[in-house]
């Protein structure tokens, strides 16, 4: 993933995942070392608080729609709740007002969890609120495995020079080729109007 191409590929969320899976380790080793001082049950809480608050209404929510369509507050909930952010805002109000305690470190072991564990990140809206194969994306992965770069040098056209390789008509993928409406520079504006989404 970069700030041109925001995917991550099975080797880049792998080691995402491996990340956050000993941000995991390192909360559940600290609250055992300091297991003599640990509130388990506020612990408890802090962990599964955040999945009470923000996952369980928009789960119930889908189970019970018809065709997967719910309203977008329940990602908003989500996201919010499973927000480091938030979350982190929430560490810091009540060390303030109450001050440290080791099961504070239950909101931090969630977190990690959820992206080490079980791949689980900001949900966007244009996705069911469970994990489902997005058609587009499916797509998008076949053209991805089986793109080759070997026609041009498409690396380097964002330092090329006008009328280079920058300049030149997109190669498709092969996708595009067995679809030609899936290739905008060969559609006409209907086939294109037809297929963007609407």
């Amino acid at each position: 993933m970069d700030t041109a191409n925001h995917f991550f590929t099975p080797a880049t969320v792998l080691h995402a995942r491996v990340e956050y899976g000993l941000g995991f380790v390192a909360c559940a080793l600290l609250m055992l070392v300091n297991w003599s001082d640990l509130d388990v049950w506020h612990a408890l809480a802090f962990f599964w608080y955040i999945d009470l608050v923000g996952t369980a209404p928009g789960m119930w929510a889908y189970r019970r729609s018809a065709d997967g369509n719910i309203h977008r507050a329940y990602f908003v909930l989500y996201n919010l709740m499973h927000s480091a952010v938030t979350q982190g805002l929430v560490i810091t109000a009540y060390i303030l007002v109450f001050g440290w305690e080791w099961a504070l470190l239950g909101i931090a072991a969630h977190i990690c969890a959820d992206r080490s564990i079980f791949n689980n990140y900001p949900k966007p809206y244009g996705l069911a609120f469970e994990p489902v194969l997005h058609p587009a994306f499916e797509r998008f992965e076949a053209d991805y495995r089986g793109y080759r770069d070997t026609a041009m040098n498409w690396k380097s056209t964002a330092h090329a020079a006008p009328g280079s390789a920058a300049g030149r008509e997109p190669i498709p993928t092969r996708s595009a080729v067995a679809d030609p409406s899936r290739n905008p520079s060969k559609s006409n504006p209907e086939s294109v109007r037809a297929t963007d989404g609407n």
